[in-house]
Order: structure tokens, then sequence, then C-alpha cells
């Protein structure tokens, strides 16, 4: 069989090489540190796991409304409403299976063969996979420590052609961990270009304020789900807020591809937004503390942090006075001392000296997998 362009195109996801060359070590008796992965390591709370058992002894296991149950849908307004005071229109909310579909389906709506989307550099790792995937090509907006990671307005601006569709962007970012500030928002908004905002990360912001890209433009598609904040990674739940113009557009597609999300998994997500409010404040509050303990004992080890992370749980290390190739470093360093990071070079060119560290893990893990890295880093 001959494989098709847009699939030879897709790169691999390289933080999976490592997790699963990780847990084949850790089969074999290795004792592993996973700094790598980007997933709480908490349960989901109970109150969610109750509803969807419940909804399961209910039978509600059928297809739902191809947008989402109803319920569901109007508890994401009122989550736009208390939380950042805008107002979202039930028939706008798309609910999907997981952030991922959400975000193929809003490049999906906007882009086509020969179009760009406009992205920054780093990234998360799959933002060129979806663009490419549709047959439009990704443009690449350097970012960095002199800029503090934010993507430029005035950048944008002069990259935007008579091809280009839209910008994409993700704050709280993976993975640098930076928060777009409000003047970069704004500025974003005044390009007139489509924006879609991945905010799969709020709900987890220390020491600032979070802000959704619908308080400064109604020019946009707006991604999220439960997986971070709420611990739910494996319930596959998520959500895209349209613009009403590409709403029908959206639901369309996800007719097609996808027909609906799971159904119980959508009587979790209920609880989540309306009964979970105190776990998640738990978790949000174990969250920021990790964040202080992987900071202190990096600085302690001598890593330098270029732009101190204020979202999400990851922290970006520049390892270039150590390896040009951080995908070898982060393998070389999985072997010698069984903690596993992520290779920069899987975020961008502009990350590809950099190593990623994650702090969704015990604290204890944490300050020994660090000081392990530091030691190896050390013999080098």
């Amino acid at each position: 069989m001959k494989i098709s362009d847009q699939a030879q195109a897709i790169t691999p996801f390289l933080v999976m090489d490592v997790m699963e060359r990780a847990n084949m070590m850790s089969a074999g008796g290795a004792e592993i540190i996973h700094l790598e992965v980007g997933e709480p390591d908490f349960d989901t709370p109970r109150c969610i796991r109750d509803a969807a058992r419940a909804a399961m002894e209910e039978g509600k296991t059928h297809y739902t409304d191809s947008r989402g149950i109803p319920e569901l849908r109007d508890a994401i307004c009122s989550h736009y409403k208390n939380t950042y005071g805008v107002e979202v229109d039930r028939n706008q909310v798309l609910v999907t299976g997981g952030s991922s579909p959400a975000l193929l389906i809003a490049i999906a709506c906007l882009a086509a063969a020969t179009d760009e989307i406009i992205m920054p550099d780093p990234y998360y790792a799959c933002y060129p996979n979806f663009v490419r995937v549709v047959g439009a090509t990704p443009k690449l907006i350097p970012t960095g420590s002199d800029d503090g990671f934010q993507l430029d307005p005035e950048k944008v601006r002069k990259a935007i052609g008579s091809s280009t569709k839209a910008m994409l962007i993700n704050s709280p970012a993976n993975p640098t961990g930076v928060c777009l500030d409000t003047s970069h928002l704004g500025g974003l908004a005044s390009t007139g270009l489509p924006i879609i905002s991945d905010e799969i990360y709020h709900g987890l912001v220390y020491e600032s304020q979070q802000h959704t890209i619908l308080e400064y433009t109604d020019n946009a598609i707006v991604i999220n789900g439960f997986s971070k904040a709420y611990a739910m990674t494996g319930w596959r739940l998520g959500w895209a807020v349209f613009p009403r113009s590409l709403a029908r557009t959206a639901q369309k597609i996800q007719q097609n591809l996808m027909i609906c999300a799971p159904s119980v998994a959508q009587w979790g997500g209920v609880a989540a937004l309306t009964r979970a409010h105190d776990d998640v404040a738990h978790m949000h509050k174990i969250f920021s503390r990790r964040r202080k303990v992987m900071l202190d004992t990096m600085a302690e080890h001598g890593f330098v942090v270029e732009a101190e992370p204020t979202g999400a749980f990851y922290v970006l290390v520049n390892m270039k006075d150590i390896s040009s190739d951080s995908y070898c470093l982060a393998m070389d360093i999985l072997d010698h001392t069984g903690v596993g990071v992520t290779p920069g070079i899987d975020f961008g060119p502009g990350a590809a000296t950099y190593l990623r560290f994650s702090y969704a893990n015990a604290e204890e893990n944490i300050r020994k997998g660090v000081k392990k890295v530091a030691d190896y880093i050390g013999t080098l």
C-alpha cells in the first residue's frame, strides 16, 4: 500500500518514545521516575466517578446529541460566565472525545490544502501534525527567553499572507508553562486573524490570573477539556466554543467523523463542573507546591530556567552547553539514571536544545529525579 503524503508528514510524538522505553525498563525491574509525562498523578475525584457510575446504571449509554448533552453544554456556558464573565450560548459549544478532536475540527473548519496556520515555536508537539493532516502548512513564529516565550503580535502581523487562515495559541503553554499576558492576548486579538486558543491548562495557573481569548475577541475558537485540571485524561472528554457562524460546520464534522463524545464521560463532566470545585482546588494547591519544589531543586543543582513557568506543570531547561541533540540526551539520561524527561526537539526547532521536566509527580520524586539528572549531567 502507498502511504499518503499527509500520513508520511506526521512526525512521531517523542515523549511517548521516552515513556514507552521507561515502562519497558520498569517492567524489567528498574526504578523509574517519570518527569516526562504531562498527566496528573491524581485519581479522578470521587464525585465525578460516582456520576459516571450512576449514568451507566441508569442506562445513559447510548448516542447523545452530536454536540453533547444539554446539561454539559449548559454547565460549560456557566463556567465561562462564572470564571471569565463571558457569555457563551449553548449552541456554540461542541463536546468532543478529548480536546484533540476539538482541535482537529477547529483546524478543519478553517484550513485546507495550500493554507497556512501560524503558531509559536516552541509549540505543543502535535500542533503541526493536526495542521498537516488536513493538507495545510504550519507557519512558525520564533519565541524564546529574550521575549519570555510570549508570541509577539507584530511578528504575527508581518507573517500574515494571502494563505494565512488562522493562528494557533496555547496559554498556559506546553512545553514552557508560560501564560500569555493581557497585553499580548489583546495584541494578538487586534491582528484580526482568526484565533484557535488551546486553553487545556486553564485551572492550573499560579501567581497570575488566567484569561480566555474570548475576553478580547469573538473571532476565536476556544479549546478546553477535563484531562488536566480535573485529572480525567483517560475519560477522553473535551470541548470547543465556536463562533455562531462556525457552529453548524463544526457539528457536521463531528457527526461524520466522531458521532458524539462518550455518553457516560459526559455525565462525569457535568459533575466535574458543578460538584468538583473543592477537589480541583486541592489538586491546584498541590501542583503549586510541586512547582516551587521543582524550581527550588533546579536552582539548588545549577539548572538555569530562562522563563519561570506560571501555569500547567512543566519547566523547560536549556541544555545547549551539554548537547545539541535533546532526543539522544533524554534517552541517555533515562538509561543512566532511570529518570524520564522529554526531549525539547519534540516541541519544534526553538526548543531543540532543551529538556522538558514535568512536576506532575510527588515532591519526593521531583527532588530525587532532578538530583539524579544533575548528577549525571555533571559527569558529561
